[in-house]
């Protein structure tokens, strides 16, 4: 049970990269590096299987919502330091 909760995890992370990559080639505006891959695969990865910790251990519906909501912002405010570098950090390039 466990490694196809992990398959699916990563087919819908190679799903979601799948979206850049043929973006890119249709338009320049979508420029990704090797790396840039990479590092979203990484980030997407985690977030699903954390995501499956929570919705396996959290019981309390309230409580996986909140925790959930918790792993998006974290998510989205990882992801745009490292698109855009809002907060300055090296990891942007800053």
């Amino acid at each position: 049970m466990k490694k196809k909760r992990f398959r699916i995890i990563l087919t819908i992370t190679v799903i979601i990269l799948l979206i850049p990559l043929i973006a890119m080639q249709f338009t320049n505006e979508v420029n990704w590096k090797f790396l840039d891959f990479i590092v979203a695969g990484i980030l997407l990865l985690v977030n699903g299987l954390v995501w499956d910790i929570a919705i396996r251990k959290i019981k309390k519906t309230k409580h996986l919502i909140l925790v959930i909501i918790g792993i998006l912002v974290i998510i989205a405010l990882i992801w745009t330091e490292l698109a855009v570098g809002i907060f300055g950090s090296p990891f942007a390039g800053s």
